[in-house]
């Protein structure tokens, strides 16, 4: 799980040192999303089993539901780079449009940055309870 977490942590600050929802490239939200999926698989996993070409996990409902939130999350900011493009291209984009995409997509990994924060604050509370 700490590994889980270092690796989403590193994903994060990438992300955030890249600029995300604020014309940074497609890949980096990408590799964000990859990470945190990785993370989520990793530290949340019902069961492993390892293979012959490597190690499969079923994936709990909690993690299906932050791969589903993170993919929205990486759609909105696909959608938000395809709206700049298109209002830099003057291709009919509307600055309003624009906007509003850049706008969403930057709320969206600030909800995943907070959940995130949360998930390691939590995680490190119960690290240091004494039983």
């Amino acid at each position: 799980m700490i590994t889980a977490l270092n690796s989403l942590s590193a994903a994060t600050q990438a992300q955030a040192l890249s600029g995300a929802g604020m014309g940074s490239s497609s890949t980096s939200s990408t590799g964000f999303a990859a990470a945190f999926s990785g993370a989520l698989g990793a530290g949340v996993s019902g069961t492993a089993t390892a293979g012959a070409g490597g190690a499969t996990a079923t994936a709990s409902p909690f993690a299906d539901l932050m791969t589903n939130a993170v993919g929205q999350m990486d759609k909105l900011d696909t959608q938000a780079h395809a709206a700049v493009a298109g209002l830099m291209s003057g291709s009919g984009v509307d600055v309003h449009t624009a906007m509003i995409a850049t706008q969403k997509a930057s709320m969206a990994f600030e909800l995943a940055l907070a959940v995130r924060n949360k998930a390691v604050q939590a995680y490190q509370s119960v690290i240091g309870m004494q039983f």
